[in-house]
């Protein structure tokens, strides 16, 4: 499912100049590459999805609800360490050398994966691919290396489409494949990664441009700048308000596929059609629907109705049973969580934008990326906690108090989406 993503801007084109020739300066072959190699990447990431949990169930793992928690979770922690860093080696040594080198990791992570027969090797792989995930940072910094200042935003919204089209494809790639060999999307997923290095290695040119500021500031740690970025009362409501939207999302993504599972024997692959069906709906929700309603209420009330029914949908998800709703049930929670994700998550991006200075956006938005990073770490840590019982094994009762947790913290959310309409108002002039 799909995380939040940045909203698109249109690129400034100089006086007198067609549309087309605008259009052919922003989609340079560098760019168009680097969003093939991040989607490529990302398809292999979301094959995970639906697979992981109940990989880790299987034998010789039998992994308990604690331990895929951790399984899930651990990526994202090493994700928000290691992001920074790699980030700072590649203005150091070139974004080339880090993508090629952290792409050729996630090889690693995956193949190591697949081949597992310890609860202890799935760890060390999830480690691995976590570490090597970091290059995300290295893959915006490209991004913003071959982008004009004046398309900078545009070139980050492509950067989210890349995010989106994987996590739509990637779940119903890896549920369909999963049917031959539950480690089989494990080894496909290496093969993409290894694709992207590929054309990393002989497409990819070079885009760090030498430095000639010696005396360039260190930007400070993201815990550090997150904490930081809170004491702004309008920027740090937005930001707890995301912070609460992606932590409640990822307990959910990390149990639903247990709670399919058990309650309705679904396998990986008919999960993964769960999913492609919850990304679906939301591209075509955020691409058709979210700007005409933006446009008619605002983006601070459309927040409010997108975390009013997430929480609806998290509360509702423990009732659905075969006996009860059915597969009927299960399409309505997941049509309720799509139509959340294309109302709230851009809704939020858009005021974070507004409300901040035009010359701060990037260290803006990458402060919310640094805590949707955070939180899709928490959550599922909770989740796992939450989803096992006294004998390490999930139940009806860890279930219901699983997603009830998740749908008060939407509910929190909730209140704080109203408060940031009292606070902001419902129509947010550009700074």
């Amino acid at each position: 499912m799909q995380d939040p993503t940045v909203t698109n801007q249109t690129a400034s084109v100089q006086d007198g100049a067609p549309a087309q020739e605008a259009a052919e300066r922003f989609f340079t072959p560098q760019l168009f590459l680097i969003f093939l190699i991040v989607f490529i990447d990302l398809i292999g990431f979301g094959m995970v999805i639906p697979v992981l949990p109940i990989y880790a169930q299987t034998e010789p793992f039998m992994a308990s609800p604690w331990e895929i928690g951790w399984l899930v979770s651990i990526y994202s922690w090493m994700q928000f360490v290691f992001a920074p860093i790699l980030g700072k080696l590649s203005d150091k040594y070139g974004r080339r050398p880090i993508l090629f080198i952290s792409l050729l990791g996630s090889v690693v992570g995956y193949v190591v994966l697949g081949m597992a027969n310890t609860v202890l090797l799935m760890f060390i792989g999830r480690i691995i691919s976590g570490i090597t995930g970091g290059n995300i940072s290295a893959a915006q910094a490209y991004i913003a290396d071959v982008t004009k200042k004046e398309d900078r935003a545009k070139g980050m919204g492509l950067f989210g489409a890349a995010f989106g089209l994987g996590f739509v494809l990637g779940p119903a790639i890896g549920g369909i494949s999963s049917k031959y060999g539950v480690h089989i999307p494990f080894f496909i997923a290496a093969g993409l990664s290894m694709t992207a290095a590929t054309a990393v290695f002989f497409f990819l040119p070079e885009s760090r441009k030498p430095r000639t500021d010696a005396t360039i500031p260190e930007r400070p740690f993201r815990l550090s700048a997150l904490i930081e970025a809170l004491s702004e009362r309008q920027f740090g409501t937005i930001n707890l308000n995301y912070f609460l939207l992606v932590t409640a999302f990822s307990i959910m993504t990390y149990a639903f596929v247990l709670y399919t599972s058990f309650e309705f024997g679904y396998t990986a692959e008919q999960n993964g059609y769960l999913f492609a069906f919850v990304g679906f709906a939301a591209v075509i929700g955020q691409g058709v629907l979210f700007g005409r309603l933006a446009n008619r209420f605002g983006e601070t009330r459309l927040t409010v109705v997108g975390c009013a029914m997430m929480a609806a949908a998290l509360f509702l998800i423990p009732f659905v049973t075969p006996e009860w709703m059915g597969l009927a049930g299960l399409l309505l929670v997941c049509a309720l969580l799509a139509f959340k994700n294309s109302l709230a998550s851009p809704s939020l991006t858009s005021v974070a934008s507004k409300i901040t200075h035009e010359h701060h956006q990037g260290s803006a938005l990458g402060i919310m990326a640094s805590g949707a990073s955070l939180a899709r770490a928490i959550g599922p840590t909770i989740g796992g906690l939450l989803l096992n019982n006294s004998v390490n094994q999930m139940d009806h009762s860890t279930i219901y108090r699983t997603f009830v947790t998740s749908s008060a913290i939407m509910l929190v959310a909730c209140l704080i989406a109203i408060y940031a309409v009292r606070l902001i108002g419902t129509r947010v002039a550009v700074s």
